[in-house]
């Protein structure tokens, strides 16, 4: 995925959190020479994983299939003396049009909350540890509302709507082809996006790989070890 896209999909998410009325904390609006000057004090930033987060999961295809998220709190489950927080919360924007790959967490319950913006469509399965996409019936929690549906129906949020997301339960994420962009928001258990996403399509991965095209507008929450490095070896951040 190219910088240069990242960055736009930044300005863009950036733009549709200010629509909605939902302030971000400061850190979200640091330069990468902010970043390198940050010490020790932000070792939670660093280690957790916070901040913007964009990914076409490994497929090169973002506007088909991407997704744009901010985590704005969690924990560590590597690290719990450390970071003990049991939840995270996050921000999540598709454009019209964009899908995010089918998934399910082992470890993580989370409840997905329309922002505001366009529906979004979320497609539900069971699944099984060993990853099979089960054809049974679903128990679908949305705002208090208890209900049994089909294997791969696709759940409609309009703002204000929620769903919960129980661990392994298979879930992807359509935006329509109209109506604009949609912000998401996620309150979720402690979340561990290096170890608890398992995808129905092996060719899937989490993080992007990334072209250096232009320099950074804002830094991924991959980018934070090697922007470090290079203030640990006195170096310059692009």
């Amino acid at each position: 995925m190219k910088r240069s896209k990242i960055n736009q999909v930044i300005r863009d998410m950036e733009a549709l959190i200010r629509e909605h009325r939902f302030e971000l904390p400061p850190f979200a609006y640091w330069t990468p020479e902010d970043w390198k000057k940050a010490g020790p004090e932000y070792d939670e930033l660093r280690d957790n994983k916070l901040g913007w987060d964009i990914t076409d999961f490994g497929l090169g295809k973002f506007d088909e299939v991407g997704f744009s998220l901010f985590t704005i709190r969690n924990g560590n489950k590597l690290n719990p003396e450390k970071y003990p927080k049991p939840y995270a919360e996050k921000l999540l924007m598709l454009y019209e049009g964009q899908s995010a790959s089918m998934h399910y967490h082992v470890s993580k319950m989370e409840d997905i909350i329309n922002r505001g913006g366009n529906d979004v469509y979320i497609t539900v399965y069971n699944g099984a540890p060993d990853m099979t996409r089960l054809s049974t019936e679903v128990t679908v929690f949305s705002d208090g509302k208890k209900e049994i549906v089909p294997a791969g129906t696709k759940v409609r949020l309009a703002p204000g709507q929620s769903i919960t997301i129980t661990p392994y339960l298979y879930h992807d994420f359509q935006v329509p082809e109209t109506g604009g962009s949609v912000l998401l928001g996620e309150v979720s258990m402690c979340n561990d996006d290096d170890n608890d996403n398992f995808f129905l399509d092996k060719a899937v991965g989490r993080f992007p790989a990334i072209e250096e095209d232009e320099a950074p507008y804002r830094l991924l929450c991959t980018d934070y070890a090697i922007v470090q490095n290079q203030a640990d070896l006195g170096g310059n951040v692009r």
